[in-house]
């Protein structure tokens, strides 16, 4: 395995966004930033009706739509898309030949090809694209996440094939045909004239160490991405698609790939595909950054949003890239947990861009977070149309871990504790260790009341003895109010994830197994001596139902 050097946002960890995947992740990483900032948070369904003026293609769960408020106004958020960008550049962002045209427009350099209605026919679009150059790129105009792109389509007949694919099985009946341009993707997020984060989108791939198999090197590849907080949900698949790109290769899934190789599994580049987000944000060329900036200029209406890039480097930089895509409502927690290189910080450069009045406060960020799925309770059992976060404690926060010895009273003692914390404003956590001991953390804004609390624990003899008290600072995020944790809380989750990956361990050994026997009891049904007992057989099953 690579061994990736990773650079994290210490105010956005694993721990903190556990409960926010996929673009629940960057709605909660936006909101987060302003709500540390002393901002109000409400979080809405699309039936509260604070999003009718604002395009939300109509979004049902809640989690996505949220606004933030400062004493002088408030700000509607879709995702990562505040209400700033408008109705007129989402539509636009939204259809991929509209997208071209402006950019085409403004100079901005995209591929050569043309759209097709829905009324056009297969034959139509293929006599125009014999008269481009192959390969080619088939897309609808209005897909997203990469559903419905082929690319590096080589010749009519695999050409019809993908037509037959897209707009038929897939219902995508407009689309897009253009000159495949060879290169790799890359998504940079632009804020007006600044490139805020820039990263590479690599398909999804292993390399090889010369010792495990292929299939083994998928699951090692799958482990590392079940730690990473935006990866997590997004595993690589072993389909057809994989096996074919592993013959390819040369290779079978029981191959031992030399030392150094990559071998890559899909053809999609898409982190929700297994692809690899990797940091190329200091590294990109002023060249292509200001293509970037420009793209997004070229949009009436957008001042914030995501450019999808293909480089080919063994061009010229003037000459190397071009611009496929548009997002005025990007995805960004590949770039807020990539799998390699520096998380970039854009939740603070999206919130300094609504909120200037808040920079100051932004650089001073408490490492405090709210529990996402609590929050969102009510609108998800749909008692309530709007809900409102508590407000975050604004300015540097002071935390504690004491570990505690002793025989107490646990559930009388525990509820103490906490009483005696929320008195005294903090926040927190009491929790049971395998050792016997209590292990307890508080957080407040006075450092003082958090040294101090270490004496709170000796005062209650009626509810047990407490015999020592050791004490060290946290640096981890603490969750907002006080929670008594159950049970062995942090051993529970390492066992239950560690009997997760037993249990798919033995599911692939049975498939194998299942599959090396489908294979055996076809051979032998092709072999000539089975062909000759088949009369034999047929006598003796008919004997054994009559007898």
């Amino acid at each position: 395995m690579e061994n990736n050097q990773i650079i994290t946002l210490p105010h956005l960890t694993n721990e903190m966004v556990v409960s926010a995947r996929k673009t629940k992740l960057c709605a909660y990483a936006v909101a987060i930033e302003g709500w540390r900032r002393g901002l109000t948070l409400k979080w809405y369904t699309i039936d509260s009706g604070k999003f009718d003026n604002m395009i939300t293609f109509g979004v049902n769960p809640p989690g996505r739509l949220f606004s933030l408020s400062s004493k002088e106004r408030t700000h509607y958020f879709f995702r990562t898309r505040g209400d700033k960008v408008s109705n007129e550049a989402v539509e636009v962002g939204a259809d991929k030949d509209e997208t071209k045209i402006y950019l085409s427009k403004a100079g901005v350099p995209v591929p050569q090809g043309d759209k097709f209605g829905a009324d056009a026919t297969d034959e139509e679009i293929i006599k125009y694209t014999n008269s481009l150059e192959y390969p080619v790129v088939l897309k609808p105009t209005n897909g997203s996440l990469g559903n419905g792109v082929i690319t590096n389509i080589k010749g009519e007949k695999t050409l019809r094939k993908a037509l037959a694919y897209v707009r038929s099985d897939l219902g995508y009946r407009e689309v897009i045909v253009e000159r495949f341009f060879p290169g790799e993707e890359y998504r940079v997020y632009v804020i007006e004239d600044q490139v805020i984060a820039a990263y590479n989108r690599l398909p999804a791939n292993i390399t090889g160490d010369g010792v495990h198999t292929v299939e083994e090197l998928i699951e090692l590849k799958n482990q590392q991405r079940r730690k990473n907080a935006r990866l997590f949900s997004c595993l690589i698949e072993v389909d057809q698609e994989t096996h074919e790109f592993v013959e390819t290769a040369g290779y079978s899934m029981d191959s031992v790939p030399r030392k150094g190789e990559k071998i890559l599994l899909h053809e999609k580049t898409n982190v929700s595909a297994g692809g690899d987000p990797i940091d190329v944000t200091d590294k990109l060329a002023p060249e292509i950054k200001q293509i970037a900036i420009n793209a997004v200029k070229a949009i009436p209406g957008l001042y914030h949003g995501g450019v999808d890039i293909i480089i080919d480097h063994s061009k010229p930089v003037e000459k190397s890239a071009v611009v496929i895509e548009l997002n005025p409502t990007a995805q960004i927690g590949g770039i807020l947990f990539p799998i390699k290189g520096k998380a970039r910080d854009i939740p603070s450069a999206i919130i300094d861009y609504y909120f200037p009045e808040t920079k100051e406060i932004g650089k001073e960020k408490p490492n405090i977070y709210f529990d996402f799925n609590t929050v969102l309770e009510p609108l998800q059992n749909r008692s309530a149309v709007e809900v409102e976060v508590a407000p975050a404690h604004v300015g540097k926060l002071y935390a504690k871990k004491y570990i505690v010895s002793g025989a107490v009273k646990r559930v009388r003692y525990y509820e103490w504790i906490k009483k005696e914390a929320l008195d005294r404003q903090l926040n927190g956590y009491i929790n049971n260790l395998m050792s016997g001991e209590i292990e307890v953390v508080i957080a407040g804004a006075d450092k003082d009341v958090v040294n101090n609390f270490k004496d709170i624990f000796s005062e209650r003899p009626d509810l047990g003895e407490v015999k020592k008290v050791k004490e060290e600072v946290y640096r981890s995020p603490v969750k907002i109010g006080f929670e008594i944790s159950e049970g062995f809380k942090t051993t529970s989750l390492r066992s239950v994830e560690a009997t997760l990956r037993k249990m798919e361990k033995e599911k692939r050994r049975i498939e194998k197994e299942m599959n090396r026997m489908t294979k055996e009891v076809n051979k032998i049904k092709q072999s000539r001596s089975w062909k000759m007992t088949f009369f034999l057989r047929n006598i003796s099953n008919f004997l054994k139902k009559a007898f």
